[in-house]
């Protein structure tokens, strides 16, 4: 499944809020930076910004998060992701290399905080792409 993944400014609540009265249903994640784990190093002042939230819509979920500037510059071009949820670690291993060909990880596949196996790539098309295994869906 492809999902949209979209970042902003400090305006995600307020974005999320609006999806959501256009679309109805329930945020499935809703997290601040305040619950990412204290070797992440958020600075205090990003603390109440939206570090993942999730909206199913249809067959899809919109998912986003607020830009926080130690992970580099926020922009037009960057601020939306394809988010895609391989079955299980050996397919998130088999794409990966492949979108990154010729393009840039942002970040190599890993374990993550949130019971994922996780990784970024820009491809050389400029499109970036999120690969998130649910490790307790894939039985892992």
């Amino acid at each position: 499944m492809l999902n949209p993944y979209l970042s902003f400014d400090g305006q995600t609540k307020a974005a999320f809020e609006f999806y959501q009265s256009v679309f109805g249903g329930e945020f499935v994640s809703n997290q601040t930076f305040a619950d990412a784990p204290a070797e992440m190093n958020i600075p205090a002042e990003f603390h109440d910004r939206v570090m993942h939230v999730s909206l199913p819509v249809g067959d899809s979920v919109l998912m986003g998060s607020d830009h926080v500037p130690m992970f580099g510059e926020l922009k037009t071009g960057n601020n939306i992701s394809i988010s895609i949820a391989p079955k299980d670690r050996a397919e998130a291993d088999r794409i990966f290399p492949l979108l990154a060909e010729g393009g840039e990880i942002g970040m190599p596949m890993a374990e993550t905080f949130w019971g994922a196996y996780f990784g970024t790539a820009r491809d050389k098309f400029g499109i970036n792409w999120m690969i998130n295994v649910d490790l307790s869906q894939a039985g892992e």
